[in-house]
């Protein structure tokens, strides 16, 4: 299958504003495009492009004053089969896994893993190890926290998703990651393209997506908590601790959000 994604950001900027955008396709995807998916801006400006610390690509950029877009516009090629877990993938002991993996047991800044850790346990602990504890979380936070754009705000952490059970993708991915972390199962964060392929219409209009990857059986595994259904063309951006160290833009100053759209459609030939 080839599926053809994109988006375009627009902003309006009162004087010259240095910003990071974290939008092109992650690198272990990045053999499946068609083409480089380049970030172009209008009007264009000279753009530096980095990886972090985790391997995300990035995009350095200064905006003028004014109206400023900037985007990507590219075709990727996919399995179009929906995505199918591995039930029989064991959970390390935390002295067997790799150092590498480490850092995902940790606490975050919106993941607090040590302030839930005993509720975590007490929902939790009664489960099976591995991938039927990491699906008994994702089934309790898809039901726990109600789907809701009105009240999202950029600073809800998990244990504040967990008390007032409303927000937003991110909320729901925060909360399935503090948990698994405080159950010793090395959790990443995660942002991409999560695409309506092979689901009934009506379609709502498309945007980015977070989801969850857990390390198991020696590698990592992706759970979406928000949707909590196997998809057709996940396709990963950037992955982190949390959503602060994978935020689609970082802005250095004020700005406007004028406009945002984002495609991920099915090319048929």
């Amino acid at each position: 299958m080839r599926i053809h994604i994109g988006c375009e950001m627009s902003f309006d900027f009162p004087q010259e504003t240095p910003l990071i955008a974290m939008l092109n396709v992650h690198y272990s995807r990045a053999s499946d495009l068609e083409r480089p998916d380049f970030l172009i801006s209008n009007p264009p400006v000279p753009i530096e492009s980095y990886r972090d610390s985790f391997g995300n690509w990035c995009n350095r950029l200064v905006a003028p004053p004014g109206r400023f877009s900037f985007g990507t516009d590219a075709v990727i090629r996919d399995t179009g089969t929906f995505e199918m877990g591995d039930l029989m993938a064991w959970q390390n002991e935390v002295r067997d896994l790799p150092s590498d993996t480490l850092l995902f047991l940790l606490p975050s800044r919106y993941c607090e893993s040590d302030v839930l850790a005993n509720e975590a346990w007490r929902l939790f602990g009664h489960t099976p190890l591995g991938i039927p504890r990491v699906q008994a979380v994702c089934d309790f936070v898809h039901n726990h926290i109600i789907f809701n754009y009105g009240n999202a705000r950029p600073t809800r952490t998990a244990a504040e998703a967990y008390r007032e059970q409303s927000g937003v993708c991110r909320d729901f991915a925060h909360l399935a990651v503090a948990f698994c972390r405080a159950l010793n199962i090395p959790t990443r964060y995660c942002t991409g393209y999560i695409s309506d392929i092979g689901l009934p219409k009506p379609w709502s209009d498309m945007d980015f997506a977070a989801w969850m990857e857990v390390y198991l059986g020696g590698r990592w595994h992706a759970f979406d908590p928000r949707n909590n259904a196997p998809r057709i063309g996940r396709i990963l951006i950037a992955s982190g601790r949390d959503a602060a160290d994978v935020p689609l833009t970082h802005i250095f100053g004020p700005g406007t959000l004028a406009g945002f759209k984002v495609w991920t459609n099915e090319i048929v030939e």
